[in-house]
C-alpha cells in the first residue's frame, strides 16, 4: 500500500507539473498573440500618441456606412434650407483640404431635425449635424470647430481604436455580423463605439486623450480651411453656457470646458499660422 500511495503521489506531482506547464504554455501563447496584434495594430496619431488599431479602413468604412444608414432611418432630415446650406458649406470647406491618408475621397453631409446640440462623423465619409447645434455654434467658425473636431475622430482612427479594443477584449465578437443585425443586443453598443451613440440612445463617449486630440487636430483643420481658429474658444464658451455645470474633470472622460480652452489657446499660435497661410492661398469661406 505504501508503494501504491507513493505511486499516486508521484502521479499527482507529475500531473501538477504538467498542469503548470500547460498554464505557462497558454500564457506564452497569449503573450505571443498579444505581441503579434500589437505589432500588426500599433500605430501613431498625428500628435504622436500610440494607437492600437486592428480593423482595416475598408472594414471601418463599411461599419460607418451601415451605422449612418440606420441613423438616417431613425432621425428625420432637416427641411431647413438655410441650415442645410450652412452646414454643407462649412463641411465641404474642411473636407476639401484634407490630406490625411485615412481621409475619404468624398463625404456625405446630412442635417438632422433634432434639437440636441450634437454632431458626429463616421468612417466611410459620413457627417451628421443636428439643427440644435446651430443654436450654440452661432458663427461659421464655431461650426467649423465642431465639424473639424468630429472629422478628426475619423481621420485619426479613434473609432477604430475603440472597436479594436472591444474586439481584443472579446474575440468572440463578430463586428460585421453585429452590425448586420439590428436586433442583436450588441448593435447599439457597436454604433456607440463608432462615435454616434447619442443618435441611438447609447452614450459611449470617446476617451479624454482622443477628445483632446480631436480638439487640437480639429483646430488645425478649421484653420487650414480658412476659418478663424480663435472662434473655437467662443464655441466652448457657448457650450459652457448652454451645458451648465460639469462634473469634476477626474470623474469625466471628457476634458472640462476650461481645460479644453486652455489647450486650444496653447495650440493657437500653430493654428493662426495655418490660418494666415490659408488666407494667402485664397481660402476664405463665406458660409454664414
Amino acid at each position: 500500500m505504501g508503494y501504491l500511495r507513493h505511486g499516486f503521489e508521484v502521479l499527482d506531482d507529475h500531473r501538477s507539473v504538467t498542469r503548470r506547464r500547460s498554464i505557462a504554455d497558454h500564457r506564452l501563447i497569449a503573450i505571443a498573440i498579444l505581441a503579434a496584434l500589437c505589432v500588426a495594430g500599433c500605430q501613431t496619431s498625428a500628435l504622436g500618441r500610440r494607437q492600437f488599431k486592428m480593423m482595416s479602413e475598408t472594414e471601418m468604412s463599411q461599419m460607418g456606412v451601415s451605422a449612418f444608414a440606420d441613423i438616417s432611418k431613425q432621425t428625420p432630415p432637416s427641411r431647413d434650407a438655410l441650415a442645410n446650406a450652412k452646414v454643407t458649406c462649412v463641411a465641404n470647406a474642411i473636407t476639401r483640404t484634407l490630406t490625411n491618408p485615412n481621409a475619404q475621397n468624398s463625404w456625405e453631409v446630412r442635417v438632422f431635425a433634432d434639437d440636441t446640440p450634437n454632431a458626429f462623423a463616421l468612417p466611410g465619409g459620413k457627417i451628421g449635424v443636428n439643427t440644435g447645434l446651430l443654436k450654440v455654434a452661432l458663427t461659421q467658425g464655431q461650426l467649423a470647430a465642431v465639424i473639424g473636431h468630429e472629422i478628426t475622430h475619423v481621420t485619426q482612427g479613434h473609432a477604430n481604436e475603440r472597436v479594436s479594443a472591444e474586439f481584443a477584449k472579446n474575440s468572440a465578437l463578430q463586428v460585421a455580423s453585429v452590425l448586420a443585425d439590428v436586433s442583436n443586443p450588441a448593435y447599439g453598443q457597436m454604433i456607440g463605439l463608432l462615435g454616434a451613440g447619442v443618435q441611438v440612445g447609447v452614450m459611449l463617449p470617446f476617451g479624454r486623450a482622443q477628445e483632446t486630440e480631436a480638439d487640437l487636430v480639429g483646430l488645425d483643420l478649421m484653420a487650414q480651411a480658412g476659418f478663424d481658429p480663435r472662434e473655437s474658444i467662443a464655441l466652448w464658451q457657448n457650450m459652457a453656457k448652454a451645458g451648465g455645470g460639469q462634473p469634476p474633470e477626474f470623474l469625466s472622460t471628457h476634458p472640462a470646458y476650461g481645460t479644453r480652452m486652455r489647450d486650444l489657446e496653447q495650440r493657437m499660435p500653430i493654428a493662426m499660422s495655418l490660418y494666415e497661410d490659408a488666407k494667402a492661398k485664397g481660402h476664405a469661406p463665406r458660409c454664414y
